[in-house]
């Protein structure tokens, strides 16, 4: 593909090389003659140098020769961009396979792909466009709109809604029950019935093998256009807000509300009953045993002000030499 085209159908202004022939898109060290690149954290600039890379997405002009600009406001959402004009995805037959199972009292919309051995319970609603890989499971009364997406061995449990356009990747497991027990006098365990569901609004993907688990009563909810990462945990009750983030290996416990547009990073957890606000970032493996207010980033444990932790660590980096100290000044007292 002519590089012109692609900068047009990228909504980028070219400062050369109009007609360099572009076979694909790789990362600034993987790239190999006519491939395009991306540059969008400057600390990655001294890259540029040694990249083989014929042509490069970036926000300003970099002047190197046999190298052509495709000048951008978002180098990386372009290059997101860039990638679809080269990747083709596996085709998926329309249809009903042989071995799937598919209750008579489910409604399958047009266009659906039902892979071997997906079993379809009874009077789920499943909306146009679907594809549903093999081994996926979803249970009695769900609820499920258009262009849904399920790798193989994801499962949607009974009554669980979800929206338009929302991806289950392999092993994802959506309304298993809430971990909810009551105590008996003799110190075993009575388990509470988990009589409500998730919900899942439109544009939500979920990485493998996580889990949203249902409510005893009420719902979990998921926002539109928030996205999980692989093996993230959500307890009962948790609402995720529109667009928030949830990295991996992240543990949220019941009944704790975040807001829209959050940064939860890799191994995040968050006690229950909590309220995060709006645009909080949390850092990786952070603690949390408190509400947070709208645009904080904390971190740590117990997760603190950003500023303040990373203060705290530098003096904790430093604590034989200031004990050490501590100990001389001491000795010192005791001889004066």
């Amino acid at each position: 593909m002519k590089l012109k085209k692609i900068a047009e159908h990228l909504g980028c202004r070219l400062t050369a090389g109009a007609d360099i022939e572009i076979s694909g898109v790789a990362g600034l060290e993987q790239a190999k003659p006519g491939q395009l690149t991306f540059l969008s954290n400057p600390r990655y600039t001294r890259l540029v140098e040694n990249s083989k890379a014929s042509a490069i997405i970036t926000e300003k002009n970099i002047e190197r020769r046999g190298l052509a600009c495709l000048l951008s406001d978002n180098p990386y959402l372009d290059f997101a961009r860039a990638l679809e004009l080269f990747y083709e995805s596996p085709r998926t037959a329309e249809g009903i396979h042989s071995t799937a199972i598919v209750a008579d009292s489910a409604e399958i919309g047009p266009r659906a792909s039902i892979g071997p051995y997906a079993v379809i319970g009874e009077r789920v609603v499943l909306g146009q466009g679907a594809v549903i890989h093999p081994h996926v499971a979803i249970y009695e009364g769900a609820q499920i709109g258009d262009d849904f997406l399920a790798h193989s061995h994801a499962v949607v449990r009974e009554f669980c809604r979800l929206g338009d356009r929302v991806i289950l990747q392999n092993g994802v497991i959506v309304g298993g029950d809430g971990y909810g027990f009551a105590h008996r006098a003799d110190g075993s365990h009575y388990k509470i019935v988990q009589a409500g569901r998730v919900v899942i609004e439109d544009d939500v993907e979920i990485q493998a093998h996580s889990c949203i688990d249902r409510a005893a009563v009420g719902e979990t909810r998921i926002k539109r256009g928030a996205k999980l990462d692989n093996f993230v945990q959500i307890g009962h009750s948790v609402e995720i807000g529109e667009n928030t983030i949830v990295c991996a290996q992240v543990g949220i416990a019941g009944s704790t509300t975040v807001g829209r547009d959050c940064v939860l990073a890799g191994q995040v957890g968050l006690v229950g009953h909590l309220k995060v606000g709006d645009k909080v970032t949390i850092t990786a493996q952070s603690g949390v045993p408190s509400d947070v207010p709208d645009g904080k980033m904390i971190s740590g444990y117990p997760a603190i002000d950003n500023r303040r932790w990373l203060r705290c660590a530098a003096v904790y980096n430093r604590l034989p030499e200031l004990e050490k100290t501590v100990r001389e000044l001491k000795k010192e007292t005791e001889a004066g």
